[in-house]
Formats: C-alpha cells, sequence, structure tokens
C-alpha cells in the first residue's frame, strides 16, 4: 500500500494538490481546521471556499498571463479551474463564479474521491516524518505560524488582504444604475448586464472622497507594520494617495453609457459584478476595505442607487501570512529544513485564487511523485506554471520578496520581439504559444500509480 500524503489547508491550493495526487494513486489526508476553528473571513467549513473576490481574473489565454495559467491548468485537469468554468457566472472576458456552488462541488468531488479522506483536526506544528504539503494559506492559524517561525529561524512576514463587500440586488435603485459591462465585453447580452453601474457627478464623488478619509477604519495591533498588497488595496487607502486616484482605478468612467442619461458623461461609477448565478448578489469590484462596519453603510449609501442597500456581507481586512520563499524552499517547493513537507498556495509568496490553485496543481505532483518512486522532469519555466515557481523558490530576491500575481514579466524573453503597443502583443502572443507547447510536453510525462 502506498504511503499516504498529509495536506494541510482544504482551500484553492490545498483542493487542488489533493486533487492531483489523488488521481494518481496515492491515499490523501485533507486536515482542514474549519468549522471547528473558525477564521475572520470563512463562513462555511466547505473546501475551496472563496473569500475576497469571486472572480478568478481575465479568461484570455493569448493576451493575458493568468488566462494562460487558466489553459494550462484545464491541461492538467485542473479541480479548481474546471469547477470555476462549470459554475461561471457572465462577467465580459472576466471567469466569475458563483462562489457557493464552486465550494460545494468542489467539496463533494473531493469527499467522494475514493482516495481522499477530510480530517477537521488542527494541525498545529511541522511533522518531523512523513509526506506533507501545508497550503494554509492567509489565514495560518496563530499556533501553525509560530511552529513555522520557530522552524524556519525568520521572522513571520505578512501583508493585509482586505475583502469587498456584497449588496443584495433587490435593495439597489435601478432607476439610478444600469446594467453594462465596460465597452460592452462579452459574447451575450446576458454576459454584457453581468455588471451594475452607479454613476457620480463631481460634486457627488468629491464628498463620496471626503467620506472615505473621514471614516472610522479597523486600527492595527501594536506591532503590525505589514503593509498592504498592491492589486488588494483598500479603497480608503488608495484615496490617501489622491482624491483622483479612484477616479483612474475601479470608478473609472470610460467604456459605460448611462441609459437613464444618455448624454451626461459621469464624472465616476462605481461597478458591481454578479456574485451567484441566482443574480440575487452583487459584490462592489474594487472596494476592499477596512472602514468600521458602521462607516461601511453610510459610506456606501452615498452611491446613487445604493441609498437603500442590503448587505449581505460586509467588507474586511485580514491578515496575510507569506514565507521568504526564495530561502526556505527548494526548486520542489520543498522547506530545505525539513524535505519531508512542501508548501503550496498564497502562503508560499503567489497571490490570487488561480496562482494559489496553480502552486498546489504542482505540489500534489510532485509529492505524488516522490511517494510512487517515479521521476518528475523539471516544471518547464516558459509555462505559466514554471515561470511563477522559478520566481518564488529562486528566481525573486529574498531580500526583497514580495507576494506576486502570474505577469508576463516573469517570462522569459522571446527572441526577435522589440517593445511597443504593437510589439507587445506579439510578445505576448509568443510567450502563451512558447508555454503551451512547454506545458504539453511535461503533461506528456505521466504519473502512473504504483
Amino acid at each position: 500500500m502506498t504511503q499516504e500524503l498529509h495536506i494541510v489547508g482544504g482551500g484553492m491550493a490545498g483542493s487542488e494538490a489533493a486533487w492531483q495526487a489523488a488521481n494518481a494513486g496515492v491515499r490523501v489526508v485533507i486536515h482542514e481546521m474549519r468549522p471547528k476553528v473558525e477564521t475572520f473571513a470563512h463562513k462555511t467549513g466547505d473546501l475551496g471556499e472563496m473569500v475576497c473576490s469571486n472572480s478568478f481574473r481575465s479568461d484570455d489565454d493569448e493576451q493575458n498571463a493568468v488566462g494562460l495559467l487558466h489553459w494550462e491548468m484545464q491541461a492538467a485537469n485542473g479541480l479548481i479551474i474546471n469547477t470555476a468554468h462549470q459554475h461561471r457566472l457572465p462577467a465580459g472576458g472576466a471567469l466569475a463564479v458563483d462562489r457557493d456552488a464552486f465550494s460545494a462541488e468542489i467539496t463533494a468531488r473531493l469527499r467522494a474521491h475514493p482516495n481522499v479522506t477530510v480530517s477537521h483536526e488542527e494541525v498545529l506544528d511541522l511533522p518531523d516524518s512523513g509526506h506533507w504539503i501545508f497550503a494554509t494559506g492567509p489565514l495560518t492559524s496563530s499556533a501553525l505560524g509560530q511552529a513555522i517561525q520557530t522552524e524556519t529561524g525568520t521572522d513571520r512576514l505578512a501583508f493585509f488582504d482586505a475583502i469587498a463587500p456584497i449588496v443584495y440586488f433587490d435593495s439597489i435603485d435601478m432607476s439610478k444604475a444600469w446594467m453594462q459591462s465596460r465597452y460592452d465585453k462579452g459574447d451575450t447580452v446576458e454576459e454584457q448586464r453581468a455588471y451594475i453601474n452607479c454613476p457620480m457627478d463631481r460634486d457627488q464623488y468629491e464628498a463620496f472622497i471626503d467620506s472615505l478619509l473621514g471614516a472610522d477604519k479597523t486600527a492595527f495591533h501594536e506591532g503590525e507594520t505589514a503593509g498592504y498588497f498592491d492589486g488588494c488595496l483598500p479603497i480608503e487607502v488608495m484615496s490617501e494617495r489622491g482624491r483622483e486616484t479612484l477616479r483612474h482605478g475601479p470608478m473609472k468612467p470610460v467604456g459605460l453609457t448611462n441609459p437613464h442619461q444618455p448624454d451626461v458623461k459621469p464624472w465616476a461609477v462605481v461597478q458591481l459584478r454578479r456574485d451567484n448565478a441566482l443574480g440575487t448578489l452583487y459584490n462592489i469590484v474594487g472596494f476592499q476595505t477596512k472602514m468600521k462596519y458602521g462607516a461601511q453603510t453610510s459610506v456606501f449609501r452615498m452611491i446613487p442607487g445604493l441609498e437603500n442597500a442590503s448587505f449581505a456581507r460586509l467588507g474586511g481586512i485580514h491578515r496575510n501570512t507569506f514565507l521568504n520563499s526564495p530561502s526556505l524552499l527548494d526548486e520542489q517547493m520543498r522547506l530545505r529544513s525539513k524535505p519531508n513537507i512542501r508548501f503550496a498556495g498564497q502562503i508560499t509568496g503567489v497571490e490570487g485564487y488561480v496562482e494559489s490553485a496553480a502552486m498546489g496543481l504542482l505540489a500534489g505532483r510532485m509529492a505524488a511523485a516522490d511517494i510512487l518512486g517515479q521521476p518528475m522532469p523539471e516544471v518547464p519555466q516558459d509555462s505559466a506554471h514554471g515561470a511563477l515557481i522559478h520566481h518564488i523558490t529562486g528566481g525573486a530576491d529574498a531580500k526583497t520578496f514580495q507576494p506576486m500575481n502570474v505577469n508576463f514579466g516573469l517570462f522569459r524573453p522571446v527572441d526577435g520581439l522589440r517593445g511597443g503597443r504593437r510589439g507587445r502583443r506579439d510578445r505576448y502572443k509568443a510567450y502563451t504559444d512558447r508555454a503551451k507547447t512547454a506545458w504539453s510536453h511535461w503533461l506528456e510525462t505521466r504519473l502512473e500509480p504504483a
């Protein structure tokens, strides 16, 4: 009988790692402390629960690095990405999902797998033996975080993540708001209507910024000096960088026409994106916040169309722990001081649902190869997966290491292509063509059950 693989954490990375290893014939135990031990952000004990956004970002696999990562995960029979497509919602060019149906499906498929067992006991330390993957994500428990800190001998690195609020559709005033995808993206009317837009004139925008700047915010505990991940900045932090920052960011009015006043161009627009298949919930796009709950309701109800908004969930902020992976992990994501342990997901220093799941996919396959005694060829650096793992396990400078989304800046240059706008499109297409070829060849080396 083959040895068991223990996976700590049942989020995107842990679920994907379990799926990949179990499909290779390895017996897997997922240790997920929820719902027995709760976290700030999670609401259920389901595997693969989404807590921040419900979007997997762009699905364009020719001009976008995260879209390429989608393609690679689908080619590898990825549980996370295939389930996301199964429960996708109209969202223009983005891959957004019904978060409840998505996590329920992930949970059901893993629990039904003959090689997977789920335990809801909390793991408090780093074992000295056995095969382990730690994919505890941004909300690693205090006890386990302390054990990791003790083992690595380094300070616990962290940044802060913020969560955006969710609004009930029937509380939105559609006599002021309207449905339209920016630039009318999407092939169907339903996709083009996946977003609700709330317009502001200049006076309304200025008053909104004043309220943001003056609102009560959640204070950090003494000694907490971690910064924010730039891709998930609270709106009040953005507004502190300049009064026009939001208007040129998540509140930009371009690509939209207000049917209620087609001849009047809004000064700013707040967008809400459909959050479930029923269309009863919408999240406020880009409105991550650290405002206190009372301040949120009063400030957000200043938005035209949301004067009587009812919130299914208010925003919040939580600490996100990650390792200094370039100094602590080897090229197979193993902890150098305890090679029986791998890390995967956000804790390795990748940022985003897709990137986390991708690192879980690799960790699951690598661990399975070890257990089955089969060689695992090096992940091709020219693939999106390879560019990410190379970055976190040695490509980045350990002294300045920070969480990173997948992007074409992590890819090796393609010879013969110059810069410029047209050159960039050609270059991105060359990156994706090269990556797909390299990834397909890598996948031809299949893990075979012992």
